[in-house]
């Protein structure tokens, strides 16, 4: 089988499943629950899982363990961006019904930037070698910056794409259904939108580290792609699924300052020493394992207010 043909069963694949889970599972609006949300993020890791046995057989181990790998990274990183939509949701008052229709089209279009991001950063990278060492860079930097931020926040306010979308559109001072756009004495965009617009900005803030930090374990494009579309695609039912229990996970923020700034180093130091990729599969995953187990073993204490 030639890799187009693998490209094109692998999007028609990705389209079906959207199609499935828009059209039939969520057809009517409702509250995703922790069971159907846990099943949903199974489902998705198994599915990454069957694939990365595909490419093992049809390529051979490295880019199996490549694509593993990447995925681990990607849905790592990820998760932190679930603290985001966390957040987003609570400041906009989005209802709970309508949580999973803003994801799935801020899925649709993360899979577009992410595309973007991939075909020109490995562009990028095999015609101007010396970029790998910027990324690199930039990862480090992402790291240290992750670790000093204790808490996520956001500011819809400052955001410039909202600034300027606010000033072109009229926004309805209430949610009307499901619906982005409605109809009062002209054309005006619901609240609904609005989070839309600002999940979709903050994820473009997410690809900047996390696309760079998947281009350090390999520049295969299907590779690099695959990781990212089934890291998406999982990220959803995720949410659902870890939405009541992120507080839990306090000590993940350091896992992943430690990850980027790992896998930065990795960049830094290709041209001299090239990490197996084994080796930095086998890393990241004892780096968020130990977070993840601290903050199970080491819950965070709760702020008690002094009393008069």
């Amino acid at each position: 089988m030639s890799q187009t043909t693998f490209w094109i069963l692998f999007n028609v694949f990705v389209a079906a499943m959207l199609l499935l889970d828009l059209g039939v599972f969520h057809r009517r609006a409702h509250g995703v629950r922790f069971r159907e949300a846990l099943g949903w993020s199974a489902m998705w890791i198994a599915l990454a899982g069957a694939f990365a046995v595909l490419v093992y057989f049809w390529h051979g181990r490295t880019p199996s363990l490549e694509f593993v790998t990447g995925y681990v990274i990607e849905l790592s990183l990820s998760v932190d961006n679930l603290f985001v939509f966390l957040l987003i949701f609570r400041y906009f008052r989005v209802p709970s019904d309508q949580q999973h229709k803003v994801l799935f089209w801020g899925i649709i279009g993360a899979l577009v930037m992410r595309a973007i991001f991939i075909l020109a950063g490995v562009g990028l990278i095999r015609r101007f070698h010396w970029i790998i060492y910027l990324f690199g860079a930039l990862l480090i930097y992402s790291g240290i910056k992750f670790l000093r931020e204790e808490n996520a926040n956001i500011h819809p306010e400052k955001n410039p794409v909202l600034r300027v979308f606010r000033r072109l559109m009229p926004v309805t001072k209430d949610y009307v259904g499901g619906k982005f756009f409605v109809r009062q004495r002209g054309l005006y965009a619901t609240p609904l939108l609005v989070a839309l617009l600002v999940v979709e900005t903050s994820d473009l803030l997410f690809a900047v580290d996390s696309i760079p930090a998947i281009l350090a374990i390999t520049l295969n494009t299907f590779i690099v792609y695959t990781s990212n579309v089934f890291a998406i695609l999982g990220l959803r039912s995720m949410y659902f699924a870890l939405a009541t229990m992120m507080d839990i996970f306090h000590y993940l923020h350091y896992g992943l300052s430690v990850v980027l700034i790992f896998i930065g180093a990795k960049m830094l130091l290709s041209h001299y020493y090239e990490i197996p990729t084994v080796v930095a599969l086998l890393t990241v995953l004892l780096v968020l394992g130990i977070s993840v187990a601290a903050s199970l073993l080491l819950p965070e204490r709760t702020k008690v207010s002094a009393g008069p």
